[in-house]
């Protein structure tokens, strides 16, 4: 972690500051997780603080200490404008290119206050006063759990230790991502030491589904389809499978990763069409060298980690997977 900018940091935070905490549009665990934990350090050091999600998130994230005080821009733009104009300071958390918040991207390009950027993310965009720009690490919850323990390591408590935890464990896919290393299992180990208890994390993430989304589930696995001569599959929910299990954001979560579960499966693509915005979405997970985020940023308007990222086609259905399974061919030699 670089000290200088630690230091630096620790300069903006010495006297009192209204400060704004964003997240990127459809927030994960690590991007909840990151902006809560911060919250809740911050009030430690008696900083007015807010979080501003663009948008809502899934259930299963509801239950995070703090999280009933996040603001959601898509619900209360006027407040929203208000808390904005009168912070000094906005931290962004997760994400590294304003197009990531949707609307809330031009208020925030158009505020005088100093903006702090905390990512894992590859090539960060330059509009932060103050980058902790770090894409070899597992997460932004490890950046910013390295950020407060040289800050101040007595202000982790439980809420925060818990946060982290759970961003964390999600973004490394429960711990067995390559990007988990031994400094990320140091953390974790430091983290339960502060109050994070992980078996019951793990259930609120992952063990806590509605029968919705099991059925909906059931779905999107009779709808695997294997791509001839490739280690790859991808699986589909068009909309009327989405309304027919009454799909609420966050129902599909995890999905894609069953495609990896299959022996020799390198690719898992999962695409969930979303008729309000006349897209499908695509989700990629991949298996040793195979660059997902180079792929989705290619051939579908997105980008991400390696093993894990991002995109979408405003094409139907057919000509998206007909699309896809061109552009498979081309990258053919990165299996």
């Amino acid at each position: 972690m670089n000290k200088t900018k630690i230091k630096k940091l620790d300069i903006f935070l010495s006297s009192h500051k209204k400060i704004t905490i964003i997240p990127h549009k459809n927030p994960d665990g690590d991007a909840l997780g990151s902006c809560l934990a911060l919250m809740h350090f911050l009030k430690q050091k008696s900083h007015d603080t807010s979080i501003i999600s663009p948008n809502n998130y899934p259930n299963f994230l509801k239950w995070l200490p703090g999280e009933k005080s996040i603001i959601k821009f898509s619900e209360e733009e006027k407040l929203t404008k208000t808390i904005i104009k009168e912070s000094s300071l906005i931290f962004v958390l997760d994400f590294n290119d304003l197009n990531r918040i949707g609307d809330l991207n031009k208020i925030i390009q158009n505020s005088k206050s100093k903006k702090i950027m905390i990512d894992h993310h590859e090539n960060p965009k330059k509009f932060a006063d103050l980058e902790f720009s770090y894409p070899k690490i597992s997460s932004t919850c490890e950046i910013v759990y390295n950020i407060l323990y040289n800050l101040n390591p007595s202000f982790i408590n439980k809420e925060t230790a818990t946060c982290l935890y759970t961003g964390i464990m999600t973004d490394t896919g429960s711990f067995k991502y390559p990007s988990t290393t031994f400094k990320t299992h140091e953390i974790i180990s430091k983290l339960i030491k502060h109050g994070a208890n992980g078996s019951k994390i793990h259930e609120k993430i992952y063990d806590e589904f509605s029968l919705n989304k099991l059925n909906l589930l059931s779905i999107c696995l009779n709808n695997i389809r294997k791509v001839e001569k490739l280690p790859v599959i991808y699986m589909t929910l068009n909309q009327k499978e989405l309304d027919k299990c009454y799909f609420k954001k966050g129902d599909s979560e995890g999905f894609v990763n069953y495609g990896l579960s299959l022996k020799g499966i390198k690719l898992s693509i999962i695409l969930i069409e979303n008729t309000d915005e006349k897209i499908f979405k695509m989700s990629f997970r991949s298996k040793g060298n195979f660059p997902a985020n180079l792929f989705a940023e290619k051939f579908f308007n997105g980008g991400g980690h390696k093993n894990a990222a991002g995109g979408l086609s405003r094409e139907s259905l057919k000509k998206t997977i007909s699309k896809l399974l061109i552009a498979l061919q081309d990258f053919n030699d990165e299996f």
